[in-house]
Order: structure tokens, then C-alpha cells, then sequence
């Protein structure tokens, strides 16, 4: 991409990291699915953003939602969120030709909760899959391989005893929604065969994993794919810059701070 390119990705990355982030804030029990979608909707077209998904032949809302064992693309409908589920909330902002993508997963909680001085199961599931996508953000460097990231993917979940869901992917993001290079989160043969970093690439870095096994079902809607085994799973992801000076990350938001760390120097490859 050319400079007056990555300046528009950047535009529609910043107004969606801001979006998810204002939306994130709205949930709390009592609140609808719809009430999430429409809010997000509201805020990035204010601000000259355009909801990506609707670009997606069929689909009509802003974003997906992820509710419990619900993996990916979910419809956001009128299910009234319950404090302890857990949500991922899947979106994307087209601006000037360019999209972007992004996904956080948190749990409901009341606003009267005291702080907990330890982590329960859930609190540990969630910070492995958010430290898992930090981790292979670094990865995201000129010369290294997709596999890079994969592995990396594959280390973080799998050594904390969870699972990835093979059959779902990361991918490149750009004038398309959906793009090349394709980006497992295990590494599928050797990370020499699959394809080189390059400068300018944008990458949309996820990591899908559940808390039990990582079989998937598709439901009646076309588009909602759940758990198997009826586990929990959560999803985290990023749109990556691969610039000279290593991975940008352009959908950010201001929580993702204490993780951003990591990116200040190159981390050595996995062993």
C-alpha cells in the first residue's frame, strides 16, 4: 500500500478501536445483543465509519456477537446479557476503501462487583487468549512466516491446556474484508512453507480457542457457529501493520496498553 492508503486504513482502524471499546463499556446485565449492534453502529458512523460486516453479502448488522458457546458470527439479537456469560464482540469499520477488523471478548459483570483480588477459571481463560494475541502480534515482522504467528497461536493456548479451532482463521485485511495470506492458529506443516512477512501487509491476527474441545457446529441461521461439546470460547483479534520498524497495531484500544509492551522489542522466535 502506498502512503496515502495506509493513512485511510489507519483512519477506519482508530474510529473501530475506539468503537468496540465505547461499545464494551455499554455491557453490564440486562442489556440486549441489538442494543450492543446498535449502539457500535451509531458511534462509527458519526464519525464517518461504515459498519464492514454490512459489506458481507447477506449480513445486516454492524457486528457479530459470541455469546458463551457461541464461537463466531453470531447474530446479534434480543438474548439479554446475565452477569458471568462472556461476549465477543466482533467488528469492523470501512472507510475510504479500506477495512478493518477487530474482536474483544470480556465477562459480564455488575457494576456493584467489588474488585476480586484473584483471577477465577474464566479470568485465566480470557487473559491467556489476550496474551496468546499479543504474543504473536510480535511475530508479525518483515522476514518472519505466517507460521511464525501460528506456532506462536498454537504455543500460548495449548500449553494453558485450552483449545484452538482449526477450522476458523485469521487473514489479511485490505480493500476486502477477507483477504491473503490465510492465518491458522496452529501451525500446519513446516513455517518455511508458509508465506513471508512482507512490508505493508495488513493482518487481521485472531485467536479462536475454547475452554473445551475445538469441534464447531453450524446453526440454522447460515452464519452462528458454536461449540460442539457446548463449551465456552473466546475470540481476540487485531488489525497489524507490518511496517519497517516492526508490527503497528491500528485497531487499538486504550485497555490494550500493559500488552503492547511486549511489541517495543523483537521477541526471538519460539523454540
Amino acid at each position: 500500500m502506498n502512503d496515502k492508503q495506509i493513512t485511510a486504513q489507519k483512519k477506519a482502524g482508530d474510529i473501530l478501536g475506539r468503537g468496540l471499546e465505547a461499545t464494551l463499556f455499554q455491557i453490564k446485565p440486562g442489556i440486549t445483543e441489538i442494543a450492543l449492534n446498535d449502539f457500535f453502529e451509531e458511534y462509527i458512523t458519526k464519525r464517518g465509519g461504515f459498519p464492514g460486516f454490512k459489506k458481507v453479502p447477506g449480513y445486516k448488522h454492524a457486528i457479530c456477537v459470541a455469546t458463551n458457546d457461541v464461537v463466531v458470527h453470531g447474530i446479534p439479537g434480543k438474548r439479554v446479557l446475565k452477569e458471568n456469560d462472556i461476549i465477543c464482540i466482533d467488528a469492523g469499520v470501512y472507510m475510504d476503501g479500506y477495512h478493518t477488523d477487530m474482536g474483544e471478548t470480556v465477562k459480564v459483570l455488575s457494576s456493584k462487583l467489588k474488585v476480586k483480588s484473584s483471577e477465577d477459571e474464566i479470568d485465566k481463560f480470557l487473559r491467556v487468549g489476550k496474551q496468546t494475541l499479543f504474543s504473536a502480534i510480535s511475530q508479525a515482522r518483515i522476514g518472519n512466516r505466517i507460521g511464525d504467528i501460528s506456532k506462536v497461536i498454537q504455543k500460548g493456548v495449548e500449553g494453558a491446556g485450552y483449545c484452538v479451532v482449526r477450522s476458523l482463521i485469521g487473514h489479511g485485511v485490505g480493500k476486502t474484508l477477507h483477504e491473503k495470506p490465510e492465518i491458522p492458529g496452529v501451525l500446519q506443516g513446516k513455517i518455511e512453507s508458509t508465506p513471508e512477512i512482507t512490508l505493508g501487509m495488513a493482518l487481521a491476527i485472531e485467536v479462536i480457542y475454547t475452554k473445551g474441545r475445538p469441534d464447531v457446529v453450524y446453526g440454522d441461521d447460515g452464519w452462528t457457529i458454536k461449540t460442539k461439546d457446548g463449551s465456552i470460547s473466546a475470540v481476540f483479534e487485531r488489525t497489524v501493520l507490518v511496517t519497517e520498524n516492526g508490527p503497528e497495531i491500528i485497531t487499538r484500544m486504550s485497555s490494550d496498553s500493559d500488552f503492547e509492551a511486549r511489541l517495543v522489542t523483537p521477541i526471538a522466535k519460539p523454540a
